[in-house]
């Protein structure tokens, strides 16, 4: 049976050697004390794997090695990284992080229980050399003066997988990373309360005194359909702000690029913006960006979109850098 470790297959090498020369040209280098990479990236039921280089159609998960071996291309350009989507089984974050090295770590949530919390897990994947945790780890829980309050879009229970805040340090520079998964429901104003909960929930913690300074910033998957619509409007609705440059960058692998007014801006990352309009962060947002991995791998099959997403994911990563 293979590992990770081993050398694959020349087709495979071929397709990493490749992702990886993009990758150099699309993501920012680290530059040691000069910049900070975040990301979120949703890597759909990132659970089991099997430990082949390529999953078979009989074969379950259909996760497989030259899938985990691009995943871990992908996820050594950043600094830290929020990942949605880590089930109970941790094979293949188990691989991961034995591929990625002992220069990198984890920190996680718990299973959410429940059928609507799907089993999963919330984590921070982050490089040692770079940044370290700095003392906080936390869920985010609900008041129980909140779910008492009236009206229809009121949150009346807790988050259905409690959005997970870490701290970090980067040099002199310490930031919290919020991260969540907002509950898909039965249609899209069922996702309301919970956009809702969290933009008030960020918005009080972070007109806390003394709060400013530790760069809050939200990211995941938040399930909004588009901007500007009732979902966007609810996510936003206390002064969360997204970068300009990632109002575009397409989320999904099945967006329509003939119709972009009908993306699903599932993923986003988020912080507040003063009263002047300045970001209200101690670091200097410099750019962010996307990364279409699809060129790039499995490129020898006949494998379709779908079944790229469940060997891969069906997110793309959302990227930002900051200047330090």
């Amino acid at each position: 049976m293979p590992t990770i470790h081993d050398e694959p297959p020349v087709d495979i090498q071929i397709d990493l050697t490749s992702l990886s020369t993009t990758l150099d040209a699309a993501i920012p280098l680290k530059n040691p004390g000069s910049n900070l990479l975040i990301a979120t990236w949703n890597l759909r039921m990132f659970g089991s794997l099997t430990r082949k280089w390529t999953a078979a159609s009989g074969d379950s998960p259909k996760r497989d090695l030259r899938g985990l071996r691009a995943i871990c291309e992908i996820i050594s350009r950043f600094d830290v990284i929020a990942i949605q989507e880590v089930m109970g089984d941790l094979r293949a974050l188990r691989d991961m992080m034995d591929f990625l090295g002992p220069d990198w770590s984890f920190l996680m949530t718990d299973v959410t229980l429940g059928d609507a919390g799907h089993n999963e897990r919330m984590a921070f994947v982050f490089d040692n050399t770079r940044v370290q945790p700095s003392g906080l780890a936390c869920e985010l829980v609900v008041p129980p003066e909140w779910l008492s309050e009236l009206g229809a879009d009121a949150l009346k229970n807790q988050f259905v997988r409690t959005p997970y805040a870490v701290s970090f340090r980067c040099g002199d520079t310490t930031f919290i990373l919020v991260t969540l998964h907002i509950d898909y429901g039965e249609g899209s104003t069922d996702r309301v309360p919970e956009l809702k909960g969290i933009a008030r929930w960020m918005s009080n913690w972070a007109n806390q005194s003394n709060r400013w300074h530790h760069n809050l910033i939200a990211l995941g998957d938040f399930n909004i359909d588009r901007e500007g619509d009732l979902l966007w409007q609810a996510f936003t609705s206390t002064g969360l702000t997204v970068p300009a440059d990632l109002n575009r960058i397409q989320r999904s692998i099945f967006a329509d690029p003939n119709h972009p007014a009908l993306d699903k801006y599932y993923d986003q990352i988020a912080w507040f913006a003063s009263d002047s309009g300045s970001i209200a962060l101690s670091m200097n947002y410099n750019k962010g960006g996307g990364f279409d991995f699809l060129p790039f791998v499995y490129t020898n099959t006949e494998l379709s979109k779908n079944s790229i997403s469940y060997r891969i994911s069906d997110h793309y990563p959302l990227w930002v850098e900051f200047v330090l």
